[in-house]
């Protein structure tokens, strides 16, 4: 495990303590998480940039056409 001093602003350090304490976490667990989840949003970015890369439209439309025309389960349908 690493050891990371950061500096925030007093409004920050406030919200982020009111936060974990709310989410029955430290501090530093809160600041932890909040950091894997920024890491996964932009690893994700990332792998589906380089997957689409490979994609093209009219592949994409050639799978949707496949899918069969019927209307959704009353659970999925907007109201």
């Amino acid at each position: 495990m690493s050891t990371l001093s950061v500096r925030l602003p007093d409004s920050i350090h406030r919200e982020v303590k009111e936060l974990s304490k709310e989410d029955g976490v430290s501090i530093n667990q809160f600041i932890s998480l909040a950091l894997a989840e920024k890491v996964s949003a932009l690893r994700t970015i990332e792998y589906l940039k380089r997957r689409g890369v490979g994609g093209s439209a009219a592949h994409m439309l050639s799978i949707l056409d496949s899918a069969p025309d019927v209307e959704p389960d009353e659970c999925d349908r907007i109201k």
